[in-house]
């Protein structure tokens, strides 16, 4: 009886032994990328050419992961971060996209930036079934959960945007001539789309021109010209950030005094403002979802604390004043998120099902009452816009948060 009370103990215990190793094994699962001790992630960004402002956003990403790995890492795992320039080139992005996967074996490629760039490895990225994360671009199309499951937005739709200023203006400015600069891509063209959606049926009587220009251009002057003559008393910028500079100093300098609403792409205070002169900003309308780094109103938010700390000590030559520095520690702050909530299941489909499940989330760099929420059907994270004026040297918020999720 004994040797039998044995066997069944020894058996229970090699049972006990083999579902331990199991569930041990169950717990981790890495893809391609992963591992015990690190996560590699891949990243494409504009740090030349025509859209090169937007290159501090993967400085600030790079940074914030030094502090991550700083800290002890992700769940034990030092983040190995690899972006690479694109120059705003299209077929450059591909060349970077493949390299990154094909080459660095990375888990996924984590917020490349612009349009043209995105929508050029969009296919490819979702043909290898690897997570396009956290795209840096508002156009709609990256938030097409079904028919491209691998891709995710991060910053309001552009579509969404478009169709907040619409509603403003029809408010208050129901008579207004306008007269539509826009850049002449998927990101200019999506805004645009916004717009008129937002302005229904007074769309054909209430804009009276648009022009596009090329990121090629040298400058947009010629294009300021061609519409002030059309005497449009409201003049709606839908550019990046150097073309919005241009065209905020030569609306000036032509002394067109028309309501100017900005695309918040290019209403960064220190990249934009700034070099175009505060002088001529001043009045200017956008739309923001992020809390501005030049506003002394945000000195107290416990927010914004941890952000300067992090400034302060990870990247002390950082302009807190540009929008793409705050806007590059709110992109490595969401998707170090999701990795904290992958847990050891560091495989392709758990991230993209992490960064689908995002509730009410946070970050220190967004506007109170602006949240995260993403859903296996709703992969555009951030939906909540507020208007603000330009008064003095910053951006003054004004009227309530509002809804502008895709399609409403």
């Amino acid at each position: 009886m004994t040797t039998r009370t044995t066997l069944i103990g020894l058996s229970a215990a090699i049972a006990a032994l083999a579902l331990s190793n199991g569930a041990a094994l169950a717990q981790k699962k890495y893809d391609t990328g992963a591992s015990d001790t690190e996560i590699k992630i891949g990243n494409i960004m504009p740090y030349s050419g025509p859209a090169s402002a937007y290159g501090v956003i993967g400085k600030m990403e790079a940074a914030y992961f030094n502090m991550i790995n700083e800290q002890g890492g992700i769940n034990g795992r030092k983040i190995n971060f690899t972006s690479y320039d694109d120059g705003y080139s299209p077929p450059k992005a591909v060349e970077q996209a493949r390299k990154l996967v094909e080459s660095d074996e990375v888990l996924f490629v984590f917020g490349p930036l612009g349009t043209p760039s995105n929508s050029a490895i969009q296919k490819y990225m979702n043909a290898k079934k690897v997570p396009q994360l956290f795209v840096a671009t508002g156009a709609t199309k990256f938030g097409e959960s079904k028919d491209f499951p691998w891709t995710m937005g991060w910053q309001p739709a552009y579509q969404s945007e478009g169709r907040i200023y619409a509603k403003y203006l029809l408010s208050t400015k129901p008579d207004a001539k306008i007269a539509i600069m826009y850049q002449n891509d998927d990101f200019g063209k999506d805004l645009l789309k916004g717009i008129k959606d937002g302005l229904g049926a007074k769309a054909a009587s209430m804009i009276i021109a648009e022009d596009s220009y090329e990121v090629s251009e040298p400058t947009i002057d010629s294009h300021i010209v061609k519409l002030k003559a059309t005497g449009a008393d409201t003049f709606m910028s839908l550019t990046t950030p150097k073309f919005s500079a241009q065209a905020i100093k030569k609306v000036a300098e032509l002394g067109w005094k028309p309501t100017y609403v900005q695309s918040n792409v290019g209403a960064s205070v220190g990249s934009v403002l700034k070099p175009a002169g505060f002088e001529n900003a001043q009045d200017m309308l956008t739309a923001a979802y992020a809390k501005d780094g030049a506003d002394s109103q945000w000195d107290n938010d416990e927010g914004m604390k941890k952000f300067y700390a992090f400034l302060a000590k990870y990247a002390p030559d950082a302009n807190r004043t540009d929008a793409s520095v705050v806007y590059g520690y709110g992109q490595a702050q969401t998707v170090v998120q999701v990795l904290k909530q992958a847990g050891d299941n560091l495989t392709r489909e758990n991230i993209m099902k992490q960064a689908a499940s995002l509730k009410d989330f946070t970050l220190d760099t967004l506007l109170p009452g602006v949240k995260i929420n993403t859903s296996a059907t709703d992969f555009y994270p951030i939906e909540q816009l507020q208007m603000a004026k330009f008064k003095g040297e910053k951006w003054d918020l004004f009227g309530p948060i509002i809804n502008g999720e895709v399609g409403g």
